[in-house]
């Protein structure tokens, strides 16, 4: 295998020009021959015990130049990436220039590469300081929110629906008098101002009494993911069986018992307050670092290539794919739901895709121009935690070279994220 790289007249693109010898190609011919033999039904010949010779007679003898170059351009394009250490970054675009057999195959690819990088301003970057501090008032919410998630609900039987309450009611939707799919149920527990219904619903089942039936009427929003319901008028019929009112627990150290592994009031509050300083600690660092690194970003320059916005916009599609999948849902469903195709979806992800992109060049730019270093040892440590993580053996790990390049780039990165955080001037 040979190949030749020159750029194109387009920035951040090569074509590279491939010749496999036309032994090689003659062994994929064979290899796919005998891969295929058993479908081809020849006359005079039992089906898929036909030579070669006589498949090509019958079919052609271009029959097998597809499969072929298949099996051989793939490998062949992979070691011209290499030998001319290149950083691509998109799909090929390819085209074949001479494919016969009993010569050389010979084939082009243009591909976009990875742009160079023009650092502005990095050290010295000015940026606000940021600090939250915890408050008693803070604590006291926190509590609050433990009250709620041990209180218990009582049925009550002397009062209307209040604000608050859990509603145990059965509903029906219709729309221009005929009743849509998904606007039905039964004993459903309704939590009064959880704002979990159609804006207004909660706001008129509140006032209702037991056994009591109510039309109330509420308007689709325009912005609602089905779009046979977007802004249209409806009316739901609905009968509240039971109310339920919370009972909230006394704050005392019987209840610090209940709820924690203290035994008084005053050490679980210090234990909140401990780990809300923690959050708000790595909330502070979180944003500072994207604040640094976002300011860099601003005073560098680069021309990032429209493969590169592609592959991020369609890892950022597989991975709400992903989270959509724990939930029983697919794609195509969601696109459905939000009433888009995958195209415009894609196209709305593009300023968060490039925003990404950004941030990784001027990080691995950083590291280039600081001449970061990553010690073996740190490589070995970060090795040693993950196959604890994922319950595997380090020596496993060790052996893949594609995870301690990954372990060493983002080792380098936070590296690089906290020397721009050291040199940065806080306002």
């Amino acid at each position: 295998m040979s190949s030749k790289v020159e750029k194109t007249k387009n920035a951040n693109e090569v074509k590279i020009e491939v010749t496999v010898e036309a032994s090689k190609f003659e062994e994929a011919i064979k290899k796919v021959y005998f891969q295929s033999a058993k479908y081809f039904n020849i006359p005079g010949f039992r089906k898929g015990k036909a030579p070669m010779q006589i498949v090509e007679k019958y079919y052609g003898k271009e029959i097998f130049y597809e499969d072929a170059f298949n099996e051989v351009a793939p490998k062949a394009l992979e070691e011209a990436v290499k030998e001319n250490k290149l950083e691509v970054v998109s799909r090929p675009d390819i085209e074949v220039t001479q494919i016969e057999k009993g010569k050389d195959l010979k084939f082009t690819a243009i591909m976009q590469t990875k742009p160079e990088v023009e650092l502005g301003k990095y050290k010295g970057i000015e940026i606000k300081k940021v600090e939250y501090n915890v408050t008693d008032k803070d604590v006291k919410e926190e509590l609050k929110h433990m009250q709620e998630h041990n209180a218990r609900l009582v049925t009550v039987t002397d009062r209307p629906v209040e604000k608050g309450d859990t509603a145990v009611i059965d509903f029906e939707g219709f729309v221009d008098g005929k009743a849509f799919d998904g606007g039905k149920g039964e004993n459903y527990d309704l939590e009064i101002g959880s704002n979990t219904f159609i804006p207004g619903f909660e706001d008129q089942v509140e006032g209702m009494k037991v056994d009591e039936e109510k039309d109330v009427k509420v308007k689709f929003p325009d912005e609602y993911f089905s779009k046979d319901l977007a802004g249209k008028d409806a009316i739901f019929k609905v009968t509240v069986h039971e109310i339920k009112k919370k009972e909230l627990p006394k704050l005392d150290d019987e209840f610090a018992k209940d709820v924690s592994e203290f035994d008084t009031l005053e050490e679980l509050k210090k234990d909140i307050k401990a780990k809300q300083e923690k959050a708000n600690a790595d909330k502070a660092k979180y944003e500072t670092e994207d604040a640094v690194i976002k300011a860099v970003c601003k005073e560098m320059k680069v021309d990032i290539p429209t493969g590169m916005i592609e592959t991020e916009t369609e890892n950022m599609l597989k991975d709400i794919e992903t989270r959509l999948s724990y939930q029983g849902l697919k794609l195509d469903q969601y696109f459905k739901m939000m009433g888009k195709t995958e195209e415009e979806v894609k196209k709305e992800y593009e300023p968060q895709a490039i925003d990404a992109i950004k941030s990784r060049l001027a990080l691995e730019a950083v590291v280039k121009a600081e001449k970061i270093e990553v010690e073996e040892k740190e490589i070995e440590e970060k090795l040693e935690e993950m196959a604890k993580n994922y319950g595997k053996s380090a020596d496993e790990l060790k052996e893949n070279e594609n995870v301690k390049n990954y372990i060493k780039q983002g080792i380098e990165t936070e590296k690089a994220v906290d020397f721009l955080v050291k040199n940065a001037k806080m306002k």
